[in-house]
């Protein structure tokens, strides 16, 4: 019994010590309630350095009563009431444009209160960190706000949507905070406003508590590979003993002398592989 706690205890900290923050969870919790950390990533992704978070929540459930409600992995608002929200996405298929679109509406029909002007309306950023550069242009950042056709002037509704490609890691300082996102020791990190967040997360018993839900995720996530596997053993074991069976049959039936293409239409057998048993049985 000890020895398997002993075993749980060092995969857990396996886990927990190859987290990097393009985990979505792992993010969450870096950024949960951490000002700071979280102005690092809007000042360094839009090129602002007066950025001045004023909070931060992870997780945000949005309920829409008319149609798709949505889960923001993280959002923030700054000093100037500008609501920013980020999700990180290492699957392409999640970060399609039309998903960017629909975050930022839901940003807009949530942040418009009833009786309020439109002018009121907030500022919104919609921020996708995605793992691959889903727009294919070998950019590291990606800056898309509405313009009029005729002049190409921008139409200054107050929203914008940013793809940031993590694949470009460079010296530059959006490069470095890439680096960053894939970085597991908090003594690699560049941003110092990261590692004593990850030092706690990693490192201490209070940090590990907190990433309960984490470790549980990975374990569930485990306990079903481990489960398809045992499918798809006992799978391979079934068509590994059918195929016995027809080979068997198929032998039975050319020993009594019935023809080839009998011993394939009842064995089930290809016509190739009843041939191969009818020349060993001959030989």
């Amino acid at each position: 019994m000890q020895t398997t706690e002993v075993g749980q205890n060092s995969e857990i900290k396996q886990v927990i010590g190859s987290l990097c923050m393009m985990n979505n969870r792992f993010m969450n919790f870096m950024l949960d309630d951490n000002k700071k950390a979280a102005q690092v990533f809007l000042r360094v992704i839009l090129g602002d350095d007066k950025i001045k978070v004023r909070n931060v929540r992870i997780q945000s459930f949005i309920q829409n009563i008319y149609g798709h409600s949505s889960q923001l992995d993280i959002l923030a608002q700054d000093s100037k009431g500008r609501y920013f929200n980020v999700e990180v996405q290492r699957s392409d298929e999640g970060a399609p444009a039309r998903r960017a679109r629909f975050y930022s509406s839901i940003l807009d029909t949530h942040f418009l209160q009833p009786g309020k002007l439109y002018e009121e309306l907030p500022d919104t950023y919609v921020i996708f960190i995605t793992e691959n550069d889903v727009l294919h242009d070998n950019l590291p950042l990606y800056n898309i706000r509405r313009r009029i056709d005729e002049n190409a002037k921008c139409f200054e509704d107050g929203s914008r949507i940013i793809y940031v490609n993590s694949q470009r890691r460079d010296n530059t300082a959006l490069g470095k905070l890439m680096q960053d996102l894939y970085c597991t020791e908090p003594k690699n990190l560049h941003y110092h406003e990261f590692a004593e967040r990850m030092e706690f997360l990693k490192y201490s018993k209070e940090g590990e508590e907190k990433m309960t839900d984490v470790i549980e995720e990975y374990a569930a996530r485990k306990a079903e590979a481990a489960a398809k596997e045992a499918v798809k053993e006992a799978a391979k074991k079934a068509e590994e003993k059918e195929q016995a069976n027809r080979i068997e049959l198929a032998q039975g039936l050319l020993a009594d002398g019935m023809s080839i293409e009998f011993t394939v239409r009842h064995s089930k057998l290809t016509e190739t592989a009843v041939r191969e048993l009818a020349s060993k049985l001959s030989a």
